[in-house]
């Protein structure tokens, strides 16, 4: 099933929107008055895929995103002032850099090219963020390496990258978020010597900071939808950091858990850490950095044995203060990023106990552990101690989740009074409005 997600902020006489496309579910969110939200509960598209069944991510995230623009209220659309939208990290795509038509399939965020390691690994500096499997910089060149034709015409862009490239039209252009995985020197503000040597590097997109104006909404859209002629398109970022972004975690300590389909960690550090071994990179956030990593384990494996009527009965017959005697390493499939990058990690889910009350115990500790985990790891590689951890995306909303980790992690742990990384995307978009309007 996938369910876009947006939100709108208002701003004086004008509104901004933000969106997120991944690749579950997502809620659908839009504006009352000014500075505040409230679900709409509408779901815009969904797609049930069976076992065998291929998905058409290119046309499913560009039909996602045009019934979005059909969504916003009509007597809105000459208002609204700016837009910007969050993906997944490092969901490579390889377009013709002349039409922006994909010539090679999605490469999705949790895919490993384990081909291209090696080449990767013999270029890039010792532990370099892009030296895992699942990099950007790995997804380009084992596409470089399987294709003979169409390389002097390809270029590359990110989930986010391409649908903004729908609204705006200008080819080419990324942020230093969705950079990074590519090799992107956030501190330097430039891509490396030892990457623009390569000679895949053509394929580089130019990157701005994230919040950017880029342009216009083109004019075929303006016209066939009746937005405003000055309404503008910004760069966007990873759904992560737009997650972190809507918590307003804002001092160095603070850190943000995103429970989705995987579980994602970011830490605001006054120092920058990065070790491939681990799966751990930092993200550049004004003059500070967002120190994290994210795990293929979180609500993919939950949805994989569970339904969510399940999960939520199954939850309140927890006793989050108890601890569970299982041990687990819950992956919907093989393969770990963080807090170690291992492609060959096993999946660990038995023994599976009678009590499904007791399964889903082990599960959700489990989860927990890899958390603590995670934040340990950040302390020992050097960033600054996590003081306490703010919660956004689907697992928020479970209350005997947040009791355990809690307690698993030693530290205060709250939901975030906004969950939604597209909360933190319409924030890009003012940051982008309040530009222009200077």
């Amino acid at each position: 099933m996938k369910v876009t997600q947006k939100w709108v902020f208002k701003l004086a006489s004008s509104f901004i929107l933000g969106w997120t496309l991944g690749l579950l579910v997502l809620g659908l969110h839009s504006s009352t008055r000014e500075g505040q939200f409230m679900p709409k509960g509408r779901e815009i598209i969904r797609y049930i895929r069976k076992r065998k069944e291929t998905v058409d991510w290119v046309h499913s995230w560009k039909q996602t995103l045009f019934l979005l623009l059909e969504d916003v209220p009509f007597h809105l659309r000459q208002i609204i002032a700016s837009i910007s939208i969050d993906g997944t990290s490092a969901t490579t795509m390889i377009i013709d850099s002349t039409t922006g038509e994909p010539l090679w399939r999605p490469f999705l965020y949790n895919e490993s090219c384990p081909d291209a390691l090696p080449i990767v690994k013999s270029i890039a500096p010792e532990n370099h963020t892009v030296c895992s499997g699942s990099s950007t910089l790995c997804k380009l060149v084992s596409w470089w390496n399987t294709v003979d034709s169409n390389k002097e015409s390809a270029a590359l862009l990110h989930q986010a990258d391409w649908l903004l490239w729908l609204l705006h039209g200008n080819l080419g252009v990324t942020d230093y978020n969705n950079a990074l995985k590519v090799g992107y020197d956030p501190e330097l503000d430039s891509y490396p010597p030892w990457l623009l040597s390569q000679s895949y590097s053509q394929l580089l997109p130019s990157v701005k900071a994230p919040g950017t104006p880029i342009g216009i909404l083109k004019e075929d859209i303006r016209t066939q939808y009746g937005f405003a002629k000055d309404c503008i398109v910004c760069t966007g970022t990873t759904d992560s950091i737009a997650a972190f972004l809507a918590a307003r975690a804002t001092k160095p300590g603070k850190a943000v858990t995103s429970l989705g389909s995987t579980l994602a960690i970011k830490l605001l550090s006054t120092g920058r850490v990065d070790d491939a071994r681990y799966g751990v990179y930092s993200h550049r956030l004004d003059d500070k950095w967002l120190v994290g990593g994210a795990s293929n384990t979180g609500g993919a494996v939950l949805r994989q044995i569970f339904t969510d009527e399940q999960l939520e009965n199954l939850s309140e017959q927890i006793n989050p203060m108890k601890t569970s005697p299982l041990d687990y390493y819950p992956l919907p499939t093989v393969g770990e990023r963080f807090p170690m990058a291992d492609p060959e990690m096993a999946p660990r889910l038995h023994p599976r106990p009678e009590s499904d009350v007791e399964y889903l115990h082990g599960i959700l500790e489990s989860i927990a552990r890899i958390e603590a985990k995670a934040y340990s790891l950040l302390k020992d590689l050097g960033a600054t101690q996590v003081e306490e951890v703010f919660t956004a995306g689907g697992g928020a909303k479970n209350e005997k989740w947040t009791k355990i980790r809690e307690r698993v992690l030693g530290l205060p742990v709250s939901r975030a009074l906004q969950t939604e990384a597209a909360y933190g995307a319409a924030l890009l978009a003012l940051k982008g409005a309040q530009q222009c309007a200077q």
